[in-house]
């Protein structure tokens, strides 16, 4: 595979996001990684992956047949990184290891996330906050990145949009520009609700993320 620059992440989430949201998230990337059952949201989008990493403990018959054609196909469809179901990390987890390894700059765009179990859903949020370089989320309803010191999203297009930022790290510092309220260098503590259900109120929004880690959305109407 030639210059990879943006990778498609697709989830194991039992809620997988529509084909169209997968369709869409795909757009501009140079390769495709599916987690486990995140191969099946793939095939329900007329899609193909590139690499397929878990340990296929929850993929359905369908997907786990192609992954033995192509573990046992001398020219396979795609890659198989298969793991043991005792093992001490996620498949996410050792998924972005997989990524990492194979293409350290890429940036990551991750779909199939956000749904299920409350505890899988929080360690998903916690393993692509420590991602290190850039990244983005896009589920059906909403869009999802985690700014670090220093980093700023500019909101054009979601005007009229509600807006939610939450800190991740135990104090962040954190500006937003042509919300219904705005912030100035405020000082926002671990998991504050300060953040939530703001209003994007024109083209020149922003949030600016000073100090710290959070991880913000933009749910679309």
């Amino acid at each position: 595979m030639g210059c990879v620059r943006r990778v498609l992440v697709v989830g194991g989430s039992p809620e997988p996001s529509s084909a169209e949201t997968v369709r869409a998230a795909a757009r501009g990337c140079d390769a495709v990684v599916a987690v486990d059952r995140g191969l099946d949201a793939l095939l329900a989008s007329g899609l193909s992956c590139d690499l397929f990493c878990g340990d296929a403990d929850s993929v359905s018959e369908k997907g786990a047949a192609l992954v033995r054609s192509a573990e046992e196909s001398l020219d396979p469809a795609f890659e198989v990184v298969r793991y043991n179901p005792h093992k001490d990390d996620t498949d996410l987890g050792l998924a972005l290891g997989e990524v990492l390894r194979r293409w350290p700059e890429a940036r990551i765009v991750a779909t199939c996330m956000s749904g299920g179990n409350p505890d899988h859903e929080l360690a998903v949020l916690g393993r692509l906050s420590a991602w290190s370089g850039e990244l983005e989320v896009k589920e059906d309803r909403f869009d999802q990145r985690f700014l670090k010191s220093g980093d700023v999203w500019n909101l054009s297009g979601h005007e009229g949009e509600r807006f939610t930022f939450v800190p991740l790290s135990c104090e962040a510092v954190v500006s937003e520009r042509s919300m219904r309220w705005e912030l100035d260098h405020k000082h926002v503590p671990l998991l504050s609700d300060l953040g939530v259900s703001n209003v994007i109120e024109s083209g020149g929004a922003s949030i600016t993320c000073h100090e710290g880690l959070v991880v913000a959305w933009v749910f679309r109407s």
